[in-house]
């Protein structure tokens, strides 16, 4: 059975029971964990809560942003590794190709297949569950709709395909979120997204 532990006046207490929890008087903001959760939540932020306490699901706006140094090193993260399962596959086929100038395209066929990858990547783990890229959830960021929520595989296909015109302006694109108080780059603003960071106690 599931047990929660209780931050009651600042300090963690449990575990609790789910029939426990029904005598300790818990609101919807209550800060909550179970052992598989990496970090407390609201008691509302969980369905199995909200049934059995009768407490009603709220939705509230982000409040934490990640910064964009923390979104590049995601970035940067991602890319290593594509490159090097790249730099696998590709001395592999070399060992299979003899001609010069074959082994020359495959050295260089990188440059427009890892962006490439890398895009196609982002759309389906933006839109998934996971909410983000490996990058962004080793530094603990996840991309969200402008209520939090997550996004669409349609949403995610807006955004990654924006970031075509960060490229295209030479990276002001990007430069624009050091300036707007949410951190939106130019293809957040476009998609509706958000990139937000995990709450913290």
């Amino acid at each position: 059975m599931e047990e929660y532990i209780v931050v009651v006046k600042g300090k963690p207490e449990g575990p609790y029971s789910l029939e426990q929890l029904k005598g300790l008087k818990i609101s919807s903001g209550t800060f909550v964990k179970t052992a598989d959760m990496d970090d407390y939540k609201e008691a509302h932020e969980l369905p199995q809560l909200c049934e059995l306490l009768g407490i009603k699901t709220q939705i509230r706006k982000p409040q934490y942003f990640a910064s964009l140094d923390i979104r590049m090193l995601a970035i940067i993260i991602d890319y290593f590794i594509f490159f090097a399962l790249y730099c696998i596959l590709a001395t592999i086929s070399l060992l299979f190709i003899s001609e010069r100038n074959d082994r020359i395209i495959v050295a260089l066929a990188g440059f427009a297949i890892i962006p490439f990858a890398k895009m196609i990547y982002s759309i389906f783990t933006e839109a998934s569950a996971r909410q983000g890229t490996y990058g962004k959830s080793l530094m603990g960021v996840k991309v969200t709709d402008e209520t939090g929520l997550p996004i669409s595989l349609g949403q995610s296909v807006i955004r990654n395909l924006s970031k075509l015109i960060c490229v295209a302006t030479l990276g002001i694109g990007y430069a624009y979120g050091f300036f707007d108080k949410r951190q939106q780059c130019i293809h957040d603003k476009i998609a509706g997204t958000l990139v937000i960071k995990d709450r913290l106690i």
